[in-house]
């Protein structure tokens, strides 16, 4: 019995283990947006619904001993891909929408170890109900979300801040053989129970199979629980507080409901958490409402709500579990589920929504399987009361959704996220047009003649970028480069004669700035636009001798950790002259970047001067900014001269240079 909980146990240890690795790995290849662990997620989920067919597979067609033997053939071959390196050839490849290339990456990289880690879950049990015939298989599942959670909750505490991506993944290969060998024990020890198991398989009833219809439920609740999941952790990071690791809550709540589900049943205490769910659903129209509650309140109730909603589906799902000899097919069903939610919410969703209209989607879909389930338990008077509020539930969440898009004049959607366009009107200047993406804001322009030209925000002229430009003005002319096109707002300090070249990775930013904001069109400079990763970018391109390159190309208060590695800064020192500037911004509510960009200066032998601008009340123009001025003792020298308030940056001692392989945004939370 203790090898098949260690095989459990570890085996879901790994597959929560090396989806951060991986994804780390991968995630400056493809732009560092968010999008790329979506897509990162959606593929983990097709894999583990893999596993389970194969695991369905197996216990159906082939004989107890046979399944050992071929099992076991496929773990020796997957210990020939190791270890778990994705390779660097893919490296910045079709970023116009990197996701099948993102999906590829990852097939070849972990593809087969992943595969057979997450069979190991039903495997198991299967192989222990042989072994142990009058046990329980069901609470090893309990035991492997537990080791999933643990693995999910340990990576950025204790892995993440103290090793290497590499030396991750090749310690995480090490332990996939450990994994192996406890396997093979597991499948000695089942090889040796199917003697028992044929003893008492004819002193067990025959079971008949589960209906299509009780199988088409099993999928419908495990998508509902995926889909939500999904759905509530994007809007919490991208609505409520783009904060890192906010995303781990809502993944360990719904690995909680699966632990308390399958482990105890009792847990769910079925009428409560009825009672409970439409509670749920009103609490989540109050938070779609955008109504004026703190960012811990909400945090708080989508958490809660999401609890509720995972409990209801998950407990309905073990209320349900078929006999053990049926057991492979309910995991392969509520694997469907869980693909299903994930492929709808990582790959359908961008491709043909404008909004985030999956969320009111999942409140639907599981309100309307919560009164399937109902269906035959309550009297016909209240079947149709329920109905009636489900159609009344479905009008509310149609107007929530059409109030995602209604304020907006522009608002497109696709793998990096979500852009919208909106006017507010001021009484002395006009309509002021802004560029927002989440509860961030990328860009402003005042639209009447007189202001128009004018720059705003995180460029206005009191900023540290804003200065640095104009203690430039007075050179020859200046070739300028910009990391992140936001609304064009930096175009405005180009001169007759100065060059810019602006890199930006999403098509549709680039298409907005030029549709909706005149910034580019009113610049008397010649603007050059690269379509593409920048730094990916750079790194391709000759040098480009920049008098002044800036980088600010982060979305929403997000870090694509990528830009700010020593690596990262070397390329961008290539482009600019010995004696330019290179301005980071690092204006962030949630971190704390100055370490950051001095480990990296200082390892670069240059001088880092920061600029913090604090917005002045009635200020319409400016916002809180922070930037930050790397050049040459020299040119620091001059620039602090010319830059009020600028001081140098000085690295905090003990501090760890983030590099490609090793950074750590558990040490630089505010």
């Amino acid at each position: 019995m203790t090898s098949f909980a260690l095989t459990v146990f570890l085996s879901a240890f790994l597959l929560f283990q090396i989806q951060p690795i991986i994804a780390k790995m991968i995630l400056p290849w493809f732009g560092g947006s968010s999008s790329v662990w979506s897509t990162c997620l959606v593929f983990f989920q097709v894999e583990l619904l893999l596993g389970y067919l194969y695991v369905h597979v197996l216990h159906e067609w082939l004989a107890p001993r046979r399944q050992n033997l071929v099992h076991c053939a496929l773990l020796l071959v997957s210990l020939a891909t190791l270890p778990v390196v994705a390779d660097p050839a893919w490296k910045g490849m079709t970023l116009d929408n990197p996701t099948w290339n993102v999906l590829l990456v990852l097939a070849s990289a972990v593809g087969l170890p992943y595969l057979l880690l997450s069979t190991t879950g039903p495997l198991m049990q299967a192989w222990y109900a042989r072994a142990f015939a009058s046990l329980m298989p069901y609470r090893l599942y309990a035991l492997s979300n537990l080791a999933s959670m643990l693995a999910l909750l340990s990576y950025p505490v204790l892995v993440e801040p103290n090793f290497p991506v590499l030396a991750q993944a090749q310690g995480w290969s090490f332990a996939y053989v450990a994994f192996v060998v406890a396997c093979f024990a597991s499948a000695w020890q089942s090889w040796h129970g199917v003697a028992s198991e044929r003893e008492n398989a004819a002193s067990r009833p025959e079971t008949a199979p589960p209906t299509w219809r009780e199988c088409l439920l099993w999928v419908g609740l495990a998508m509902s629980a995926s889909l939500l999941l999904l759905a509530v952790t994007r809007h919490l990071t991208q609505d409520v507080a783009p904060v890192p690791f906010l995303w781990v809550l809502p993944l360990s709540i719904y690995l909680l409901s699966f632990i308390l589900c399958f482990d105890a049943p009792r847990y769910y205490h079925r009428r409560g958490f009825l009672c409970a769910l439409p509670i749920a659903f009103l609490t989540l129209d109050v938070v779609l409402e955008g109504a004026g509650l703190g960012v811990p309140v909400l945090v708080a109730l989508l958490a809660g709500s999401l609890f509720v909603f995972c409990m209801v589906c998950h407990g309905e799902l073990v209320r349900r579990r078929p006999p053990v000899r049926h057991l492979t097919l309910f995991y392969l069903m509520l694997s469907i589920g869980g693909a299903l939610g994930g492929m709808f919410v990582g790959l359908l969703a961008p491709a043909i929504f404008n909004a985030y209209y999956e969320l009111p989607i999942g409140l639907f879909l599981c309100a309307g399987l919560v009164i399937v389930i109902l269906w035959q338990e309550v009297r016909p008077g209240w079947r149709w009361l329920l109905v009636a509020a489900l159609l009344a539930y479905g009008v509310r969440l149609g107007q929530i959704s059409y109030d995602y898009v209604a304020d907006y004049r522009r608002v497109l959607r696709n793998f990096y996220g979500q852009l919208r366009i909106d006017d507010v009107s001021y009484d002395d200047l006009g309509v002021k047009r802004r560029m927002q993406h989440g509860e961030v804001y990328h860009g402003e322009q005042f639209m009447a003649e007189q202001y128009r030209r004018q720059p705003t925000a995180y460029y206005c002229e009191k900023s540290g970028i804003g200065l640095a430009l104009r203690s430039l003005a007075g050179d020859p002319p200046l070739k300028i480069g910009v990391l992140g096109l936001g609304a064009g707002t930096l175009a405005t300090y180009g001169r007759a004669g100065d060059q810019m070249r602006m890199y930006e990775i999403n098509e549709q930013a680039l298409e907005l700035a030029r549709s909706e904001f005149t910034y580019l069109a009113d610049s008397p400079a010649e603007i050059a636009h690269v379509l593409g990763d920048g730094r990916l970018m750079l790194e391709r391109e000759p040098a480009q001798g920049f008098d002044l390159l800036a980088i600010d190309a982060f979305s929403g208060d997000s870090i694509p950790t990528h830009l700010l590695t020593i690596e990262a800064m070397q390329a961008y020192l290539r482009h600019v002259k010995n004696d330019g500037v290179l301005a980071v911004h690092i204006t962030n509510r949630y971190l704390d970047l100055r370490p950051v960009v001095a480990a990296a200066t200082e390892k670069l032998g240059r001088v880092a001067l920061i600029h913090q601008l604090q917005r002045e009340e009635g200020d319409a123009f400016c916002r809180r900014t922070v930037w930050v001025m790397i050049a040459s003792a020299e040119r620091a020298a001059s620039l602090s001269a010319r830059i009020p308030g600028a001081e140098v940056l000085v690295a905090r001692p003990g501090f760890s240079l983030w590099t490609d392989s090793f950074s750590n945004l558990l040490g630089i939370l505010r």
